[in-house]
Order: C-alpha cells, then structure tokens, then sequence
C-alpha cells in the first residue's frame, strides 16, 4: 500500500524582515552588557527607567471595579461616552471649531487601529478630481521621513503612497518651503497626512504661523487632511496647545478632514490599545451615513473594540478631579522629556563635542532626530550598548540622570570616529 505524503503548502513562504523599531528592542533585551542603554522604545519611563501608571487611570481602575461593568461587547463603534470625550479633547467643547453632530466617531484600536481605518475608508470612498471614473485609487502623501508604520497601513489599506519633503537636517526643524512646495505641486484633491504635534520621528513641528500656510496651501490644492495626534498633552504639556493644528484645520475645514487619535502616550495606556478614528462631515445626516460605513470596515476586520481601556478612559474623562490629575501628568511628563533634552546637550558640552546640538532642545515631544549616521547608530550599539533605531531617532524617555553621560560620551564617541 502506497503512502501519500502531503506536500508542504507553506515551503514557499519567507522570512519577513524583522521590525525596524520592535528588532531593536529584541536585541536590546538580548544585550548581556550590564550598563546597555534602550534610546528605541516608544513608552514613558521614569527617571528610574520603569514604566509609569498615571494616577488617574489608577483611581479609575478603582471605580470601574467598584462598578463592576462586566465584559459583555461593546457596540461596533464603541463606547459612546469614550467617543463624545475623545472629540472634546480633541476638538475643544461642542462648537468651538466645529459642530460635534457633523463628526462621524467610532473607537478604533489606538494609533495604528484608526489609521488603519481611515485607510481602507479613504481606499473605498475618497474620489480626487477625476479618478471616480478610472477607478484609481487615492495618493496619501507622507513626511520625510515619517512613523515607519505608516507606509505599511496605508499600502495596505490599498492607497498609493508618496512623499513630500518634511525635515531639514540642517537645521533640525521642518522645512516649510520645501513642504509647501510639493503641498501645491501634488495633484488636485490628493490626500496629505500631518502629525498633529510631537512629529514622530523628528520632533520638529509647524510653527503656528507655519500651519496657516499649510492650510490654506491645502485648501487652494484642494487637498484632503488626515491628522495623526498620538501625543496631544505629552508634547508640550498643554493639551489646548498640542491641539492647536487640529482646530485651525477643523474652524476652516479642507475638502475632507479626518482626525486618528491614540490615548496610548498620553494616558500612558499602551497595551490597552485606546484610539478613536473622526470624519469631519457636511452635516448630521452625512455624519450617519460615514459612520455606518465606518461600522461595515470594523466587523469583519474585529467585529467590536476592547472595553476596558474606553472605560478607564470615559472615567478620567467625566471626572473633573481626575481630568485635574491628568493635565498635572502630562505637564510632568512633558517637562521630564524637556529636561533630558536640556540635560542631554550639556552632557555632550561635558564630553568634549563641539558640534551644534541645539536642535535636540529645539524639537518637542518623545523623540529627537539626532542627525547620527546609519554607520554611527550602528556603532553606537556595537561600541556602546546603546540601542537607538538606525535612522538616529532617539526616545528621550529612555534618558535619565543615571546614563545621560554614557549616551553623550557614545555620541561623541562615534560622531569623532566614524
């Protein structure tokens, strides 16, 4: 009797690239160098390097479980009390630089969850001038450089993606003309995707005055907007400041706005997954329409999002103690980073570097673009054991007083040699 024998179905498949971000973090953790420093990761740290629960999500981790709200699903579009406090916080109170009613909001997984959503929304429903009837799919424009997931969700979501010119390394900021130029060179009715504040990875944000012109830029271009606010408090501190762009563009809407807002950074809740995905519309009735549409994406994609971080969100949310709290949280967060930025550049004076490091202190939120070399991040971990992304994006957080001198002597270190 013959024996059949199945061929391997999955012989042919390869090996994926490791994460550029999550790769490093693997290898840190691998790293038996007992002074190894971790400048990759995209989380809050203390002072001690140990993660940090705010205390207003700890005091509403007490109420929800005083409540006892149970774990039955929540709606497709999820809490609703989270959704109406995710658009205050972003939009400022019903009215202020738009009508709550108008915008379609359903909660998505984080960052990464709306973005996703806003992509494959954008990929079925968003027309530039002239492409309903070929059939071609919307062109997002992304900064240079930008998160490097980005690229991913949006490919994947079946958009084409292009670039427009974002950074300046000489001079460590935002190069506006640079940006402004391609805004008006890219075909009408393009979709152009901005950082709300704390650019990942530059840390170099619009000026205020800047923002204007990007706007009205888009508006003459007909442009849509897709805002990324992952740090909306933990940049600056001031969350009414971090919001300034969001309400500049909604006040004066472009053709089509849409807002993907995490509460990973800022509430400090990560592995919650927390986010809400908002489309900006004509009037109530549109609003209904854009979130059913929403609602047909969610279910065969993950049918309903996670309750608990919502919940401990809406808590904070409704609580005017625990808001208080929060807004003392960030400010701390937020002057911590600035601190480091500061403590960072004098520790480079220390160890001899004569180059300019202004632009460390000059950009705002988690991360620096330090200006390293891909050869020098490499040294920087070889020599050093200091692990950083290649692209030299640092994570201020992972700074502290303890080995701010040993990231500033590698730094030089490597910036004389190589």
């Amino acid at each position: 009797m013959s024996v059949h024998t199945a061929p391997d179905n999955w012989a042919h498949v390869e090996q994926a690239p490791p994460d550029a971000i999550l790769g490093v973090a693997a290898a840190f953790n691998a790293e038996t160098r007992p002074d190894k420093v971790n400048l990759s990761i995209g989380a809050y740290r203390d002072e001690t390097g140990k993660p940090v629960v705010l205390r207003c999500v700890r005091k509403a981790e007490a109420i929800m479980m005083e409540k006892h709200p149970g774990h039955e699903y929540l709606p497709i579009g999820g809490l609703e009390s989270f959704n109406a406090g995710a658009r205050v916080m972003a939009f400022g109170k019903d009215g202020e630089s738009y009508d709550h009613k108008k915008i379609a909001t359903v909660q998505a997984l984080s960052g990464t969850g709306s973005l996703r959503l806003a992509g494959v929304f954008l990929s079925r429903w968003y027309h530039a001038p002239g492409t309903k009837e070929n059939g071609a799919a919307p062109t997002i424009y992304l900064p240079t450089p930008t998160w490097g997931n980005h690229t991913n969700v949006f490919r994947d979501s079946g958009l084409i993606v292009k670039n427009y010119r974002y950074f300046d390394s000489k001079t460590g900021g935002v190069d506006i003309n640079g940006l402004l130029e391609d805004v008006r060179a890219a075909p009408e009715g393009s979709v152009f995707l901005f950082h709300a504040c704390a650019h990942n990875p530059t840390g170099a944000d619009p000026e205020h005055e800047d923002w204007e012109r990007i706007r009205q830029a888009c508006a003459e271009r007909k442009h849509a907007v897709v805002f990324d606010s992952a740090y909306q408090g933990f940049a600056s501190g001031d969350p009414e400041r971090d919001a300034y762009a969001l309400r500049l563009f909604a006040k004066n809407r472009p053709r089509a706005m849409l807002l993907c807002q995490s509460f990973a950074k800022n509430l400090g809740m990560y592995g919650e997954r927390v986010g809400a995905l908002h489309v900006l519309c004509d009037n109530e009735e549109e609003a209904e329409r854009v979130r059913s549409q929403l609602r047909t994406i969610i279910r065969p994609m993950y049918s309903n999002p996670p309750a608990w971080g919502a919940r401990l969100a809406s808590t904070v949310f409704e609580n005017p103690e625990l808001m208080k709290e929060w807004a003392e949280d960030m400010q701390m967060m937020a002057k911590r980073i600035g601190d480091m930025r500061v403590a960072l550049v004098e520790a480079l004076k220390r160890a001899g570097s004569t180059r300019n490091w202004d632009h460390i202190t000059k950009q705002i939120g988690m991360f620096s673009f330090t200006g390293l070399t891909k050869e020098q991040c490499a040294k920087m971990i070889s020599e050093h054991a200091v692990y950083l992304t290649a692209n030299g994006r640092i994570s201020m957080a992972g700074l502290n007083m303890s080995n701010v001198d040993k990231v500033a002597r590698a730094m030089h270190d490597v910036t004389t040699k190589y």
